[in-house]
């Protein structure tokens, strides 16, 4: 029997509606540039080059601005981590003010009909670096989880595991891997519900389509300290 899907926690799940809904926002937006799986920028900065289009700047740049991110997020938890603050929550709020300057530039500079000015340049990598903090976060804290930003590997193994139970599995191990298949795909559903939001949104404001990123991510951190309250009232278990 196939698992249904179910509730995903509420931070990893609007992480992966997030991720969903800023890479759809670029692409659309900002010409076909990924600010969360940065490695398709590859076959998009391939593609302007081949057609003569003028849109690559953002596209090279990315790949070596997410790096920079994720390298500066390892070496900051380091330092965050002798403070005994909320790393996590550190990692939220940062994320929620990135955006919120993106999407201010974006509203108040776009539409971008030049993906290599200025402000659609600082839109587009403002984001990189906010994904990549998300990127880096969630393989720190939420390791536990399925990726929220990438869902080649999350649908492979969604995949893998759906085949092992419709083949049959020794049935001391199934409640393991239908657990694991069932957040693998709660977190696909959440990623394809960002892009289509998205989506329908740029196709009816356009460039107010990035001020849906800071709201998702303020939902996050809502989440998050609602979780630490709940917490901290129920105590270790």
């Amino acid at each position: 029997m196939l698992p249904r899907l179910v509730t995903l926690p509420a931070v990893p799940a609007v992480l992966s509606i997030t991720a969903g809904y800023v890479d759809t926002s670029s692409f659309l937006a900002l010409h076909g540039l990924f600010t969360s799986h940065v490695t398709g920028n590859f076959v998009t900065l391939g593609a302007s080059l081949a057609e003569g289009a003028s849109d690559t700047i953002a596209k090279i740049l990315a790949l070596p601005v997410f790096c920079a991110a994720v390298f500066a997020t390892r070496l900051l938890r380091f330092q965050l981590e002798k403070s005994g603050l909320p790393i996590l929550g550190i990692w939220l709020s940062l994320q929620f003010i990135l955006m919120t300057i993106a999407g201010g530039l974006a509203v108040y500079y776009g539409p971008f009909p030049d993906a290599d000015t200025v402000p659609a340049l600082a839109v587009g990598l403002i984001l990189v670096v906010a994904m990549a903090i998300q990127n880096a976060f969630h393989r720190i804290h939420l390791a536990n989880y399925p990726p929220t930003t990438i869902m080649t590997g999350t649908t492979t193994q969604a995949m893998l595991d759906l085949a092992d139970l419709f083949r049959g599995v020794p049935a001391e191990s199934k409640p393991a891997v239908t657990a694991r298949v069932t957040n693998l795909l709660n977190g696909i559903v959440a990623f394809a519900l960002g892009c289509a939001a998205a989506a329908v949104t740029y196709a009816h404001v356009k460039e107010w389509v990035f001020i849906g990123a800071p709201i998702f991510a303020a939902m996050t951190t809502a989440f998050y300290v609602r979780e630490k309250l709940i917490g901290a009232q129920t105590g270790p278990a």
